[in-house]
């Protein structure tokens, strides 16, 4: 059976909804998740029952301009510049940190969310407090580089940042195709009707995601020490959002400092791997598998009909 608690996390005044799926049992793990562009925790519901029914927690929030946090139209993709974002999610990561070392505290972060956590682990004054005491990075799909079929130009996203510098909370809208998020068609007729998904993004916080993506890409933000502990990448050929190419070679790149880390590819899977149809079972084994392994308490899966 699984839990379900929400609840709201205070933030320099602004409160933002959370919300946990727990086990009845002492949890084996906790994992803490981080999502994407136009997205909400409540999308992740089978994903997160199916960790739960592993042993593992799972605590999310809606974040700052997404979901059940925003409060009216005028909050919509209203996150602040990326410095606001970074420390929101440190924040949160904080507040979940465990006295009981014996249940190992996971970051899973996906799409925007995967980018986010990355930039996390490579900004240097969140080692010692928050990053160090973090078990294991989990990264779905990371918005470290865009997808070739939705390149934007280079004009346009030059023009997005010199307009972004005088309007920085004028919003715009950028179009999510359901068909290129998922392969599934009943969870890309979900995604059409999620009135909570308003695809709306302001100009600095659509600059800022893309200046993230470009210090990721170039390895000028990356981990570095000794802090990181372990990383495990999952990401699709076929992501028509975020490119699996950059993903792989920032892993093969720039990622040299973290000893314990894994790339899982999941061939011809499209960008949300928690939602592309019945073969998602896979994924979640996949990640449930690694986080147990690393409490000492692996009870492996072997998913049928492997397509890795």
């Amino acid at each position: 059976m699984v839990v379900e608690k929400e609840d709201t996390f205070e933030v320099e005044g602004k409160r933002l909804y959370t919300k946990a799926w727990l086990p009845e049992d002492t949890p084996k793990a906790k994992l803490l998740f981080v999502h994407g562009f136009s997205d909400h925790v409540n999308r992740y519901n089978r994903m997160m029952t199916a960790l739960v029914n592993r042993g593992i927690a799972v605590y999310g929030f809606d974040q700052r301009g997404w979901g059940r946090s925003v409060n009216g139209t005028h909050e919509q993709g209203l996150t602040g510049p990326t410095s606001r974002v970074i420390a929101d999610i440190a924040l949160f990561i904080k507040s979940h940190l465990p006295a009981d070392p014996e249940v190992p505290v996971f970051v899973l972060g996906h799409s925007m969310g995967g980018q986010e956590v990355l930039t996390l682990l490579g900004t240097e004054r969140y080692h010692e407090d928050v990053v160090r005491h973090v078990r294991g990075w989990l990264l779905e799909s990371p918005f470290i580089g865009v997808s070739p079929e939705n390149a934007p130009s280079v004009f346009k996203v030059l023009a997005g940042r010199l307009l972004g510098r005088v309007l920085p909370r004028r919003q715009m809208l950028i179009e999510l195709k359901p068909e290129e998020l998922s392969r599934d068609e009943e969870v890309q007729r979900d995604l059409a009707a999620d009135k909570l998904m308003h695809n709306m993004g302001t100009l600095e916080g659509l600059a800022g995601m893309m200046d993230r993506m470009d210090t990721l890409s170039s390895g000028e933000v990356r981990p570095t020490g000794d802090a990181v502990r372990a990383m495990w990448f999952g990401h699709g050929t076929e992501d028509k959002v975020t490119c699996y190419k950059t993903s792989k070679k920032y892993f093969e790149e720039f990622a040299g400092a973290v000893g314990d880390k894994e790339f899982r590819t999941y061939e011809g899977w499209y960008h949300q791997l928690h939602a592309d149809g019945p073969c998602s079972d896979e994924f979640y084994n996949d990640m449930a598998d690694w986080i147990l392994a690393r409490c000492g308490t692996a009870e492996p899966v072997k998913a049928a009909d492997s397509k890795l």
